[in-house]
């Protein structure tokens, strides 16, 4: 899945390729800040099959 498929996905902005964690998956993951008002609140989102050291997500897309 390319880059544009993911951005049409989700509602939320797929931004930037997840690089600083990237040693904890095997393929991208993608994460977008989306506030720090209160809170930081930010969304990841996985390539179909990305795994990392704990869970796999499944049935993604």
């Amino acid at each position: 899945m390319n880059r544009k498929e993911l951005e049409m996905i989700s509602d939320f902005p797929l931004g930037e390729e997840n690089k600083k964690f990237a040693e904890y998956f095997i393929g991208k993951s993608y994460l977008s800040f989306l506030n720090d008002k209160e809170v930081y609140i930010f969304n990841i989102t996985f390539e179909p099959g990305c795994r990392n050291n704990w869970h796999i997500h499944h049935g993604a897309g």
